[in-house]
């Protein structure tokens, strides 16, 4: 049995699927919403990639990828995953997030980790989640900042950009002991009223 095995999360009207190409059409209009693949700190792919996109997400080890789906609508919102799932020490980083711009600055996000932290920390019994991201993604950093996570550091020209450039990547992580506070004001943070 595998450490991470598929499953349907859902919550405030977010639902995650497992991700398989029966989600190509929604994956390529969710990435058109907002030309998403032109930033260059997102692994947002290009419509016209959706296919190799959602391929190379199920033929990659350690990962498990999601279709972030509206539950009602079941219209495609865009994608996340776990990845780089260590059983043995039972850690996983989630990330490959992205959402189209519509969706961006909304509720989605937000239950969308705690779909995911819950499941991580409360079913699958996660000591260490964790996440990271370009350093110049600044909005990233703020996001998984206010989740709780504790940065951990950053990683010298860790990876490739596709745009060419070498990106500095930085870490960060949540324990399990951290998580009851984190999940209390991420459900607080989701209660509140939007002005």
């Amino acid at each position: 049995m595998a450490f991470v095995e598929p499953v349907t999360l859902e919550s405030r009207n977010v639902r995650l699927l497992p991700l398989g190409l029966a989600h190509e059409e929604g994956i390529r209009a969710a990435a058109s919403d907002g030309q998403l693949w032109k930033l260059r700190v997102t692994s947002v792919p290009e419509p016209h990639e959706a296919k190799a996109y959602i391929e190379t997400a199920l033929q990659t080890d350690n990962r498990f990828a999601f279709a972030v789906t509206h539950a009602t609508s079941g219209e495609v919102l865009g994608s996340t995953s776990y990845h780089d799932i260590l059983p043995a020490v039972k850690r996983l980083e989630i990330g490959y997030t992205w959402y189209a711009a519509r969706c961006q600055r909304t509720h989605v996000n937000s239950t969308c980790k705690l779909l995911l932290m819950s499941h991580a920390f409360e079913t699958l019994g996660c000591h260490v989640v964790g996440w990271r991201t370009d350093n110049f993604n600044f909005a990233s950093q703020a996001a998984i900042e206010r989740l709780g996570a504790q940065k951990d550091g950053v990683i010298r020209g860790h990876a490739m950009r596709r745009d060419g450039t070498i990106r500095d990547t930085v870490m960060y992580s949540m324990r399990a002991g951290e998580w009851p506070e984190a999940k209390a004001q991420l459900l607080y943070m989701l209660d509140k009223p939007r002005p």
